[in-house]
């Protein structure tokens, strides 16, 4: 059996033409070559994985060739390449500073510059993670790095370029790398499938692409990995089980249901995501980015933004033409929100759950849509009452007085319920639950009866004499409204306050987020808070005039109100001992305290 090898070396790039993704910083490095214009320090700076030690290592190798091509890539023919190939050249040297960082390990890199090649032109000093260097081995490298010997170069590697000091970023040539696109992995894991014989959807190549977040070295780490699960079939299915990726089934159905406002069926499928194992936080993050897919699927120009396989781009363009720009707007500010507050907050399922109550509640054309929304829940299970509520004012239209000498004092109030049955409007059914919700108001009954003109006042009357006066209206009592509170939706809306409140108000607001509002009369609406201080107190009355029209309005309840109670804490009274009484008390924990005063004749002032 042969010695197995990973793909992230097996397929290391050993000329500029093979490296992925750095074309330009392959191209500048050639041309450098061949004019002849070497610098002798280079730092090779980018994220992992992306071939910062390949490209220094082929440099090294392409400098050192007896017999350079034309177009600047080593011949891989003479001593100095062979020797390269079978890693047994001397005019190479790497230096891990990540376990070599102390002023001693420098100098010995020191006394190994001043040796000169014995193949080649050059020695090159690789020193890979230089950012780990201490500061006295920095400044014991400065002097050899800023006038080194005409044999030597210098390449220095590293992640986090910010940590190197800047006297040794002055006298380095800087090549920034950039991150692998999701194209290239795809198209080099294809490749690499190819020649080992693998069969690969690119659907599953894909989401490797993307878990490997840019890093060339992590997506063929992941491939083998796929590889030896799924025996050499990397499938889409295989490779989302092996990886325990959230699959994109999953969010084209949640998407579905919120268009068609189904909230139970988007709870369950989130409860579902759980029980699989997947956190809030990714799966919140994932919608967001579902979301912004879906955005720029619907413009053909943009649609090349989406790093997707071309079924699943098929499938983002099918729903993006059923999502609204306006809706999708609001959509994904709400999963930002609830992204960036998600580690925060307490009850981390219920702030997802609401999320994805108030997406699918969403209209294109409320207040928010399109900029930072108005967070607002509406009620979703209580039905009955809601179908009370439209029943109520579809009366209050129909009851129209047909008798002219009828005054309208006269109406009787009960015709308001017999109204709705002429005009055809359906009724709620007669339950004795239902009677129990429907309230009749008098405000319904006052708007829906008109003043017929013969019984007009006086003054009425001679107003309508001149036909040039002006017809006034009476102004419109303000409808109310009596619906039975619900505890659960008074939960919700009292959340949906506070979210709405500003950040000037952050302390009050975090209060309130602990309080617990108990419904004391569900009919007239009496809601009482059970408070710690007087401070706390003052603090709400402060805001208790607004709280109270946002919940009559979101509770449909015109006459909700709220009572403060101050918890009250028990003192212990506290009693003042004179010097008697003290000296009494230590008498008694210690007698001889007695015998010194009579011995020393001590008295008590």
């Amino acid at each position: 059996m042969s010695e197995y090898i990973v793909s992230a070396r097996k397929y290391r790039p050993l000329t500029f033409g093979s490296v992925v993704g750095q074309s330009s910083i392959a191209t500048t490095l050639q041309n450098a070559i061949q004019s002849g214009k070497l610098a002798h320090a280079y730092l090779f700076c980018g994220p992992r994985g992306v071939g910062k030690t390949t490209c220094a290592r082929i440099f090294a190798k392409t400098i050192n060739c007896l017999n350079p091509q034309a177009n600047g890539e080593a011949c891989n023919e003479c001593e100095s390449c062979r020797a390269f190939n079978e890693q047994r050249s001397m005019n190479i040297h790497e230096l891990d500073a990540a376990s070599n960082n102390s002023v001693d390990d420098i100098r010995a890199l020191i006394e190994q510059v001043r040796i000169p090649p014995q193949i080649g032109k050059y020695k090159v000093f690789i020193i890979d993670e230089v950012h780990m260097l201490s500061a006295a081995a920095f400044n014991a490298f400065l002097k050899t790095l800023e006038e080194p010997p005409a044999h030597a170069i210098f390449i220095l590697a590293t992640t986090e370029k910010h940590k190197i000091l800047p006297t040794i970023l002055s006298r380095c040539q800087i090549y920034d790398f950039q991150r692998m696109t999701v194209e290239n992995i795809i198209n080099h894991l294809a490749h690499v499938a190819e020649q080992e014989g693998y069969t690969y959807e690119p659907a599953a190549l894909t989401v490797i692409a993307q878990k490997a977040d840019g890093g060339m070295r992590d997506a063929l780490s992941i491939f083998d990995q796929v590889a030896s699960y799924s025996g050499g079939n990397i499938t889409y299915q295989r490779v989302t089980e092996d990886l325990n990726v959230l699959d994109y089934d999953y969010y084209f159905r949640l998407v579905d249901f919120m268009l068609e406002k189904k909230i139970s069926e988007s709870l369950l499928l989130y409860n579902e995501i759980l029980s699989r194992g997947f956190d809030g936080a990714p799966f919140i993050s994932g919608l967001a980015s579902h979301l912004r897919d879906l955005l720029v699927s619907r413009d053909p120009q943009t649609t090349q933004l989406l790093e997707v396989s071309d079924d699943i781009r098929q499938r983002y363009n099918e729903q993006a033409q059923r999502c609204k720009p306006q809706w999708l707007y609001r959509a994904i500010r709400l999963c930002t929100d609830c992204d960036s507050t998600y580690r925060a907050s307490r009850n981390k399922r219920l702030q997802v759950e609401l999320t994805l109550i108030e997406c699918a509640q969403a209209t294109d054309d409320e207040p928010g849509a399109g900029r930072r929304p108005v967070r607002q829940l509406k009620p979703i299970f209580s039905l009955l009452t809601a179908a009370a509520r439209t029943a109520a004012p579809a009366a209050a239209n129909a009851s129209q007085p047909t008798s002219a000498a009828a005054p309208a004092a006269a109406q009787p109030a009960t015709s308001v319920h017999h109204a709705p049955a002429a005009s055809g409007a359906p009724l709620p059914k007669d339950t004795p639950e239902s009677r129990k919700r429907r309230t009749l108001n008098l405000s319904d009954i006052t708007s829906s009866l008109r003043i017929h003109p013969s019984a007009s006042t006086p003054a009425a009357g001679q107003a309508s004499q001149n036909p040039a006066a002006p017809q006034t209206q009476p102004a419109a009592p303000l409808q109310e409204e009596h619906c039975i509170i619900d505890s659960n939706e008074l939960l919700i809306q009292w959340q949906s306050f506070i979210n709405t409140m500003p950040r000037a108000e952050t302390a009050i607001a975090q209060r309130m987020r602990i309080m617990q509002p108990a419904l004391i009369d569900k009919q007239a609406g009496t809601i009482t808070l059970t408070l710690e201080n007087e401070e706390v107190r003052k603090m709400m009355l402060s805001v208790e005039e607004r709280v109270t029209l946002f919940l009559r309005q979101r509770l449909h309840n015109s006459h909700l109100s709220f009572q403060f109670e101050v918890a009250q804490q028990e003192q212990t009274p506290i009693r003042v001992y004179d010097k008697r009484e003290q000296y009494q008390h230590l008498v008694q924990l210690n007698p001889a305290l007695a015998a010194l005063k009579n011995t020393f004749q001590l008295e008590i002032e």
